[in-house]
């Protein structure tokens, strides 16, 4: 099936309202990334394959003991609680294939820095090729909504890895950008142990852990009160090219956590209780028709192009696990973020339409 016709049968599924609400918009969006997390463990839980393959899992008793179960359903409840609960209950979670239920990349690289780019500028440009540390020369979403009236200096990133500051070019964009070591914003006693902890800290992936990242984001948004925050986690990725498949699934299972804490944190806060939309997705996928190439992802790699979507708020109709047959792409995430805020994203470039008129604009 080609993009377009792909796009037209998709919109077609919409405009019944299936999918999405069809009116309202928000007052915030809230976008978290878990790098590199397979959808094969979103929506089937552990890998009973990699789960005992030695290779890949030093203790399988432990993993099989806290995550195993022979039905699929209570498998992956055990590992993602808060997208099984309440996403479930609440939002929609995309992607799964099993019921012909397709979200995919459409650049052709299949890795990180090209797929962050097609997420949040809104199309898969061909000259984004490589995870190097080159100012991004696209307009992102992010940047174009903090220039409309009301979000000036109201969005902000937290980042683990380091390549963020460049993807979203943070010295073009004007906009807050945290990433890898950059120091956390001081005033609270809070912040300043975060700042302490981030550099005392080991760092098993080489950049801070996840958790840093995630706190900190917490801390600025409970001080600052953005109306769009994003949150780029990395572990899951960084685990999975050592060939560490139980810290892989610890760390989804940590990264589940923290996002339940989060929309628990957003529940509590008037500026953003019923009043914000909470999108959670990934950059690539990875292999699994050679089990050995979970590991890896690229242009190369059956499967890397495979990816979810998971998002819950006040205007996504409570749909669950969408089973009905459709093809979504990557880069129509870009223009949904503006469409829930009731804006209509139009870069120079032509990004891919929005996942669904979630908004009276078309």
């Amino acid at each position: 099936m080609s993009v377009q016709k792909s796009i037209l049968v998709l919109l077609c599924c919409l405009l019944t309202g299936s999918l999405f609400a069809q009116k309202g918009k928000v007052a915030n969006v809230v976008i978290v990334t878990l790098d590199g997390m397979r959808w094969q463990e979103v929506f089937g839980g552990v890998d009973s394959a990699l789960m005992s393959d030695p290779r890949f899992t030093y203790d399988s008793k432990e993993i099989a003991t806290t995550f195993w179960h022979n039905d699929a359903a209570i498998r992956r409840s055990k590992l993602f609680p808060f997208l099984w609960g309440t996403v479930a209950a609440g939002g929609q979670l995309h992607g799964n294939r099993a019921f012909n239920n397709f979200v995919d990349v459409a650049n052709p690289y299949k890795f990180s820095y090209p797929g962050y780019n097609e997420l949040f500028t809104g199309f898969p440009d061909t000259l984004v090729n490589s995870n190097d540390k080159v100012w991004n020369k696209n307009v992102n979403v992010l940047e174009w909504i903090n220039r409309q009236p009301g979000f000036a200096n109201k969005v902000a990133v937290f980042a683990t890895w380091d390549v963020f500051p460049y993807i979203l070019n943070r010295q073009r964009s004007g906009m807050y950008v945290n990433a890898d070591r950059d120091s956390f914003p001081t005033g609270t006693k809070e912040m300043q142990l975060l700042n302490d902890l981030q550099y005392l800290t080991t760092r098993p992936i080489g950049v801070r852990p996840d958790v840093f990242t995630y706190v900190a984001a917490r801390e600025y948004l409970k001080q600052k009160t953005p109306r769009v925050l994003y949150i780029a986690l990395d572990e899951t990725d960084d685990f999975a090219h050592r060939g560490k498949y139980d810290q892989y699934i610890k760390s989804a299972h940590a990264q589940d956590a923290m996002i339940a804490d989060l929309w628990r944190l957003l529940q509590s806060m008037p500026q953003y209780k019923d009043k914000t939309a909470l999108l959670i997705t990934t950059d690539h996928g990875r292999g699994d028709i050679q089990k050995t190439q979970w590991r890896d992802h690229g242009a190369k790699v059956d499967g890397a192009a495979q990816i979810w979507l998971a998002t819950i708020g006040p205007v996504i109709a409570a749909s669950g696990e969408v089973k009905a047959a459709a093809q979504l792409y990557q880069g129509q995430v870009a223009a949904t973020i503006a469409a829930l805020l009731g804006l209509k994203y139009q870069p120079a470039h032509k990004p891919m339409p929005p996942l669904a008129p979630v908004t009276g604009n078309r």
